[in-house]
């Protein structure tokens, strides 16, 4: 028996079934990683672990004792910063510390806000408010305040996934570094392969039907140094064996519910005899970014975030930019997508400069951005509808049906 345990346990809302049949045992002081595409239910897994959200059916325990709301001794990173933007790092950390040990002497209780900032790495900036401070910092602020609390079981719903690449894999290994120091019983979620297979003891695939999917034990000694991990074979037939599990799984659900895509034309879309005149025309730097300058105004004065940005992409290729927070990766996106006005330079697509916004230069944020009171049809199909002008009703539910 686990010190927290399901006992087939459904969740439903309204008719949409969620989960479904889970029994699961987490055992004291381990590591568990729930793995999935996103919607297959890990953070309704573990809004039932801390007693956010009750089972439609079937029952949830924590040291044999049902769990009937949340409780300081199961600790949630959630993947939004959740902080108190007037309140300093140390006095989000205080907030949680002054709650769960509200007898403690102030003294002490400035003492473990210390340790816990410290331990996160963040003496440097602990009376600095949230504003500023970078997403990475963010987040060690929401470590800091969860751990401050001493929970038996820390639970961390994809505390990761907004950052960059470069400060997720570092925060990563401080978690791992911050459990093997406190000896806490932890169960992540993420979807991230590689982030699963380094920090987990056991990883648990969840199937897109919302049921639980095959496990893996990770045997791999610790400490797991990532550059190493890249020539391990342990590490790469696991990561092999994962991945091939989760396209299967991932595949057979997509084949369930295929669509095929209506022949109409976007708003943005060139007449036959247009498009064939333009073939060949430029295929070299299709995308031409030239001595590109983005400087904001402050009270301190001028501030350059980009500068002297020059890259020539080709028709067809895909470009990954990668680095730290706060380097311009965003700045540079939003001026090519025609949201950020170009303080110096230019941008070219297809030969023709980008000026404002345009539907052929298509943008994924890496906040949703929808709109809470509609349907994700409703959502998807408030872009159709403004791009595909010309097609019929019925065309324009397809093209969403489609791509949802």
């Amino acid at each position: 028996m686990g010190i927290l345990t399901f006992k087939n346990v459904s969740k439903s809302y309204g008719e949409t079934r969620v989960l479904k049949d889970i029994d699961l045992d987490v055992a004291e002081g381990e590591f568990l990683v729930l793995l999935g595409f996103s919607g297959t239910g890990k953070t309704t897994l573990i809004n039932l672990m801390a007693g956010l959200e009750s089972p439609t059916t079937g029952a949830v325990t924590f040291h044999d004792k049902p769990i009937t709301g949340p409780g300081p001794e199961r600790g949630v990173i959630f993947q939004s910063y959740s902080l108190m933007p007037w309140l300093t790092v140390s006095g989000n950390v205080r907030l949680a510390v002054d709650t769960v040990f509200p007898k403690m002497k102030a003294a002490e209780k400035a003492e473990k806000v210390a340790h816990y900032v410290r331990m996160v790495g963040l003496s440097h900036a602990a009376q600095r408010r949230p504003a500023e401070l970078s997403g990475g910092m963010r987040q060690r602020v929401n470590v800091a305040r969860a751990l401050a609390m001493k929970p038996e079981l820390l639970l961390l719903d994809e505390p990761l996934s907004a950052l960059d690449a470069l400060t997720r894999a570092n925060l990563a290994d401080e978690i791992e570094a911050i459990w093997t120091q406190e000896k806490q019983t932890c169960v992540l979620i993420t979807n991230d392969v590689d982030e699963a297979i380094v920090l987990a003891d056991r990883i648990i695939a969840l199937r897109p039907d919302g049921t639980l999917g095959q496990e893996f034990k990770v045997d791999i000694p610790r400490p797991r140094d990532r550059g190493e991990m890249n020539h391990h074979d342990g590490f790469k037939h696991l990561r092999a064996e994962v991945t091939r599990y989760l396209m299967d799984a991932g595949i057979t659900a997509a084949t369930a519910g295929s669509r095929s895509l209506p022949d109409v034309t976007p708003i943005h879309g060139m007449p036959k005899a247009q498009k064939d005149a333009s073939k060949g025309l430029i295929d070299e730097r299709f995308l031409d970014f030239s001595q590109l300058h983005k400087v904001y105004p402050t009270p301190k004065g001028p501030l350059t975030v980009v500068e002297d940005f020059d890259l020539k992409v080709n028709r067809g290729e895909f470009i990954s930019l990668i680095g730290h927070s706060g380097c311009g990766k965003s700045t540079v996106l939003t001026m090519a997508a025609g949201l950020n006005d170009i303080s110096k330079g230019a941008i070219k697509l297809d030969g023709r400069h980008v000026m404002g916004a345009d539907p052929e230069r298509a943008v994924v944020f890496q906040s949703p951005s929808l709109f809470p009171w509609l349907t994700a049809k409703e959502n998807v199909a408030i872009g159709v509808d403004k791009v595909y002008p010309s097609a019929s009703r019925a065309e324009r539910q397809e093209v969403v049906e489609y791509y949802l």
